[in-house]
């Protein structure tokens, strides 16, 4: 008899632990996603080093690639080569052009969720730059930029006294004539080339919208948005550059994305 209840004894501690072992396997908290944040056209990944440094405090993983600027499907290839190195589940954040880059990548292995901050949401057969044009407000162009021709190609460069009153009204002017200075051009190619494809429909996507976007109307924004059947979020008195002049904001939104 005492042999028996010994062995009893064992079996109900080992299924205790067992069980207790099993419930606390069950409830590990899932890994962070990767945050990859992408630059537009004029910039680097330097525009988004205020919501890198609120992520990276929150305990997220944030890639920020150097986009080459050069075509979409160039630069939609070059990333798909970054995004196949980072493992686990990603939530692509793009900025400006860079909108239109997440939605061609959008359908890569682990992609969330997608983030429009300031951002085209193109479909497929669309160019950005008739996008632009669909509604009034831009201040993007000849009379705000300079072409840098070469051999094979035009480049496109914002003037630097035009830079902030485009791109960072809300800003300080020093640190918009910083930006100014060590932004990068973008092939002038990029505004005229139709998008491959669209992004899919049922993955989650967020906009942030600001209101006083002279880069791209912001109606042209929110009407990509609604179509994409995007969660909108306002940034009323923000600028193109809302990342710099708002990074609580659009962290809090990029966040509720990776949840």
């Amino acid at each position: 008899m005492k042999i028996r209840r010994l062995t009893a004894a064992v079996a109900t501690v080992l299924l205790t632990v067992t069980g207790a072992t099993t419930a606390a396997a069950t409830h590990q908290p899932k890994p962070k996603p990767t945050i990859v944040l992408v630059h537009g056209a004029f910039a680097d990944g330097g525009s988004w080093s205020e919501v890198t440094k609120k992520l990276q405090r929150d305990g997220y993983t944030v890639v920020t690639p150097a986009v080459p600027l050069r075509s979409i499907a160039t630069d939609t290839s070059y990333l798909n080569g970054v995004l196949a190195g980072i493992s686990g589940p990603k939530v692509l954040v793009g900025h400006s052009y860079g909108g239109a880059l997440i939605t061609q990548l959008a359908g890569a292995a682990d992609v969330k969720s997608l983030v429009y901050v300031a951002a085209f949401i193109p479909q497929a057969g669309e160019t950005i730059g008739a996008l632009n044009a669909q509604y009034p407000g831009s201040e993007i162009g000849p009379d705000t930029t300079n072409a840098i021709t070469y051999p094979g190609g035009v480049d496109l460069v914002m003037k630097p006294d035009a830079f902030r009153w485009v791109f960072a009204a809300d800003l300080p002017s020093r640190q918009a004539a910083v930006l100014a200075s060590s932004q990068r051009p973008v092939s002038a190619s990029v505004f005229a080339e139709e998008v491959e494809a669209s992004a899919p429909a049922g993955l989650p996507k967020y906009a942030v919208i600001p209101g006083k976007d002279r880069a791209i109307p912001p109606a042209a924004e929110r009407f990509m948005a609604e179509r994409a059947h995007a969660k909108i979020v306002d940034a009323p008195g923000a600028s193109h550059l809302v990342m710099l002049s708002e990074p609580s904001l659009v962290t809090r939104t990029i966040e509720q994305a990776a949840h």
